[in-house]
């Protein structure tokens, strides 16, 4: 009798202890759930093992949780690069997976539709879809109601074989074929950039009662009628709610600025590092009225590769991924250090050689009614504070000075020269006010006689005190956000020659 009584005791400690395990590990899930979990917006995975041409570093790299999250698994040669998973109207998951095929010989990206079966228990792929995107690092993948009905329509961007950026919409369609499930109600590609132009929608619209204003989308390409290179063509297209497709409403030019065209075509050669240059410095947000914000700013670190957006008192750091040229600028791919899964398309055009234009996306959108906008005009920093702080321009000077950098002499074409014996180096100069202050800024030349002034280390600007003997005390500083900083590098001396 008592051995009958241990016995059941350890059986029930056994069970009990099985019975902890099994509560603790949510593998009762697997026999009582009847629903998969919901995921909202969009989650990217960068498959780095797969395509090293992908983002790289720590925060794009595959994560084997997000590779669970693919409903079913993917063809050996199919590699995804985009997620978004979303619940239909019935409440039950569906997802969305752009991928890319290494057996395909056009090299694009595709997408595919995966939804659950109610009959068979399961998920399946329902529809697959190719894109004219061959570029996957410049993917932009997401779903937005564009149409104003509260169905989200899948929306893809990226560049294709020629460097255009391409533009693809699809829609679903009920009435649509099984196999059909979803038509492409728009696609676009031009040589310069495409945005979806959002518009304010009614209080009916957010609270569900009525339906909403369709947004249009504008493509914005060379003008192929002017020698200008930034001339552009505007070119706008609707929704027509007849044949359920974006069509043409509204073309304009828009004239660019007036550069010297030997210039642009350096700066927009498309060369590797030419354009990075160009852009490497401190950017003032222009309103329209064409006043500086100094509380909205971006600053473009390629060597340290961090793009830092500050606006409304608070900074973002994003990771500087990858970069390409385009026909007026740069189309960069970012990604916030802080929260991976947030991720920004910035596609940069020259506006002049001291702006630029701006047009930005995010792959992840917040279910938030207050969306921050970074689209617009910037100036480079040093134009603005030129512009709004700069009282007067000094005349220049012909000089010469000992110092311990050399013997620097001062022209009055703006030229400057430091021999220091065994080489010799040549720059140009400029000397201004800036409040109460003199300042001296010195821009190095290359052995080419080509600037450097792009290159933030290069840009050397000191503040000047004259002393009673003639002779002038430089000390470095940095024009900023905050004004004038000072750097606490060592004082250098120039004595003029002679005294």
């Amino acid at each position: 009798m008592k051995k009958a009584i241990f016995n059941f005791s350890i059986a029930i400690a056994a069970i009990s202890v099985l019975l902890i395990i099994v509560l603790a590990t949510g593998f009762w899930k697997r026999f009582f759930k009847t629903k998969t979990d919901d995921y909202h917006g969009s989650m990217i995975v960068m498959p780095n093992e797969v395509n090293p041409f992908l983002f790289t570093g720590d925060t794009g790299q595959l994560k084997w949780d997000e590779i669970q999250n693919i409903r079913i698994p993917m063809e050996n040669t199919e590699a995804a690069i985009a997620v978004i998973n979303r619940e239909n109207e019935e409440g039950l998951s569906e997802q969305f997976v752009a991928f890319i095929n290494s057996a395909s010989i056009e090299k694009k990206v595709y997408v595919t539709y995966i939804n659950f079966d109610e009959s068979s228990r399961s998920f399946k792929r329902r529809w697959d879809a190719p894109t004219a995107i061959t570029h996957p690092e410049t993917l932009s993948f997401f779903e937005q109601d564009i149409i104003g009905d509260r169905n989200n329509c899948i929306v893809v961007s990226g560049m294709n074989t020629d460097y255009e950026y391409v533009m693809t919409v699809f829609r679903r369609n009920p009435s649509s074929p099984h196999d059909q499930i979803f038509n492409t109600i728009a696609d676009l590609k031009i040589d310069g950039s495409i945005i979806i132009q959002e518009a304010g929608r009614s209080l009916a619209y957010q609270q569900g009662i009525t339906n909403g204003q369709s947004y249009n989308i504008a493509t914005y390409g060379h003008d192929s009628f002017s020698s200008n290179i930034l001339d552009q063509i505007e070119t706008v297209y609707s929704f027509n709610p007849a044949n359920e497709q974006y069509e043409q409403t509204g073309f304009s030019r828009i004239p660019g600025s007036q550069i010297e065209q030997q210039q642009l075509r350096r700066i927009l050669s498309g060369e590797s590092g030419v354009f990075e240059d160009f852009i490497n410095d401190l950017w003032y947000y222009v309103s329209p009225q064409g006043t500086i914000d100094l509380r909205q700013y971006i600053y473009f670190d390629p060597y340290g590769r961090e793009i830092i957006f500050y606006g409304d008192e608070a900074q973002q750091v994003f990771n500087w991924q990858n970069s390409v040229a385009t026909r007026y600028g740069l189309y960069i791919a970012s990604q916030n250090i802080s929260i991976s899964t947030l991720r920004r398309r910035i596609d940069i055009e020259l506006e002049s050689l001291d702006s630029i234009r701006l047009r930005v996306s995010e792959d992840v959108r917040l279910t938030i009614n207050v969306i921050e906008s970074w689209d617009g005009t910037y100036r480079r920093a040093s134009s603005a504070l030129d512009n709004e702080s700069v009282s007067s321009i000094r005349p220049l000077i012909d000089a010469l000075y000992d110092s311990s950098w050399g013997r620097i002499h001062f022209n009055k074409n703006g030229d400057y020269t430091i021999n220091t014996g065994n080489t010799v180096r040549r720059g140009r100069y400029v000397i201004y006010n800036a409040g109460d202050q003199e300042l001296l800024e010195m821009r190095p030349l290359n052995e080419n006689g080509t600037s450097t002034d792009n290159h933030s280390d290069n840009r050397m600007v000191y503040r000047v005190e004259t002393n009673a003997n003639a002779s002038l005390s430089l000390s470095r500083v940095r024009l900023g956000t905050s004004g004038i900083q000072d750097l606490y590098d060592p004082v250098v001396t120039f004595i003029p020659v002679g005294e």
